[in-house]
């Protein structure tokens, strides 16, 4: 059974007559104990509440999965939803899962990586919560393509489907149990019953 919840609407978009800073924002994105910041190309700060506990137990066992296929070849890094990007239009987004190739973080420094590394993930996971604007994330799905992601997958678990995102495709929404990775992710094969499994009781 699944449980309907009234939430705060959630995520908050902040305008400001002058955005802040690369370096502010970073700071106030890793000072801020208790939500999580976004800027988007605007400049608008974005921000979003803690995960209610079925969407956090949904994004573990999305890293868990996304974990277990790197442990097969063991080259590049996976990200969580803690991981920050500044990305080239001038946002800063945290995917809640995320995978970088080899080639992408080669020349990067460990302070850099110990920061927000200015790369954008080959791929990257949403996964929608209760309080997500669905045509938001739409939105922020393609804003990855646009800023070099190889492929990114928008995960829904009310409708139980993956809407995968790809340059210079339209957008093809999948209700499979088994979603199969492509390209840079070919061999990674994502188990959605497992998702969904978090969000029931």
């Amino acid at each position: 059974m699944q449980v309907q919840l009234e939430l705060p609407q959630f995520p908050v978009r902040l305008g400001w007559e002058t955005p802040l800073s690369d370096e502010d924002f970073e700071r106030a994105a890793m000072e801020s104990e208790w939500i999580q910041l976004e800027r988007s190309k605007e400049g608008d700060l974005i921000v979003h509440a803690p995960a209610g506990s079925f969407t956090s137990d949904g994004n573990s066992e999305i890293i868990f999965q996304l974990r277990a296929w790197w442990k097969t070849h063991k080259s590049g890094r996976v990200f969580d939803s803690n991981g920050g990007f500044f990305l080239a239009d001038g946002s800063s987004y945290s995917p809640d899962a995320a995978y970088a190739t080899a080639e992408q973080l080669k020349g990067l420094a460990s302070k850099q990586l110990a920061r927000f590394p200015r790369l954008c993930p080959a791929f990257v996971i949403e996964l929608l919560s209760q309080s997500d604007r669905r045509p938001a994330v739409e939105a922020k799905m393609q804003d990855w393509i646009a800023n070099g992601a190889h492929v990114a997958w928008l995960i829904d678990p009310y409708p139980k489907s993956v809407t995968i995102y790809e340059p210079g495709k339209e957008p093809g929404t999948t209700t499979d149990e088994i979603v199969h990775g492509t390209g840079l992710i070919e061999g990674f094969h994502f188990n959605t019953s497992d998702v969904w499994s978090c969000f029931e009781l």
